[in-house]
């Protein structure tokens, strides 16, 4: 028995170690969620700073088009990307809690970042939630976030160690 406990800790163990960095999606009928989870050998301040410099998202982030508007609470924010370059999603600034929390959405859906302290850097998670009473109607016609959201974290892990070296 403790060789069965022991063998399953650690298939679990590497199953979660090969999951950093890949998103999941989970579809049901009336929703769509997809997550993702990477460690970043960075404090919580520098990837907090690239998550909130709204007018910098262009520059280190190649999923992102364009962002207008200040991250804060209540603002709103313009945001256009790779997905669909020819829409621009209105959104607005749901929640804010410097180096720990950010959320932001529209009347469809909202994404969620969170930073958690961990030795030696950052666990970093982002997952949006979309849906609602007539997203069966179009579901289908909304592309696979699990790239996008697979090359954005990538690009902020990227980033936020190169700040966290020259420091």
């Amino acid at each position: 028995m403790r060789n069965y406990l022991l063998i399953l800790f650690i298939m679990t163990s590497i199953s979660s170690i090969a999951q950093q960095g890949k998103a999941t999606t989970e579809k049901k009928t009336f929703k769509r969620t997809t997550s993702i989870g990477q460690i970043i050998q960075a404090d919580p301040s520098v990837v907090w700073n690239l998550l909130t410099n709204a007018s910098d998202f262009p520059r280190w982030n190649s999923t992102i088009v364009s962002l207008e508007g200040e991250i804060r609470e209540n603002a709103k924010i313009r945001l256009t990307n790779t997905l669909d370059e020819s829409r621009t999603f209105k959104l607005k600034v749901k929640e804010f809690l410097p180096e720990q929390k950010l959320v932001w959405g529209d009347a469809m859906g909202e994404r969620v970042y969170t930073l958690e302290r961990k030795s030696g850097g950052t666990y970093f998670s982002m997952t949006e939630k979309i849906g609602g009473p007539i997203f069966p109607l179009f579901a289908n016609k909304i592309p696979s976030f699990d790239e996008s959201f697979e090359q954005f974290t990538a690009d902020l892990k990227r980033e936020a160690e190169k700040m966290a070296k020259s420091k």
